[in-house]
């Protein structure tokens, strides 16, 4: 998304790895820790409570992140992009 973006517009590689990875993450580890213990309601309303609640404090945090960023590259002289780089998990190099 960085190449995409030309490094721009930080908070969307931010914000939207966590609503998906979070959205993952919180279907995934409520419904296998607690299945049988609580009911489906419950558990989709705990799901739903912190899947809110972790993505409301990376929107938060944002502000927090920029300058954490910044200062980064600005120490470091780095700007790095990845743009020969396959990410695809799909394949598999032997």
């Amino acid at each position: 998304m960085k190449i995409w973006t030309q490094g721009k517009w930080l908070w969307t590689r931010t914000i939207g790895s966590t609503v998906v990875g979070e959205f993952i993450d919180s279907a995934l580890f409520y419904t296998i820790a607690f299945w049988g213990i609580m009911s489906t309601d419950q558990i989709i309303t705990v799901a739903l409570t912190q899947y809110v609640l972790k993505t409301s404090w990376e929107i938060l945090a944002t502000p927090l992140t920029y300058w954490i960023v910044a200062k980064l590259k600005r120490a470091e002289n780095e700007d790095y992009y990845d743009r020969n780089t396959n990410f695809t998990p799909f394949s598999l190099k032997v």
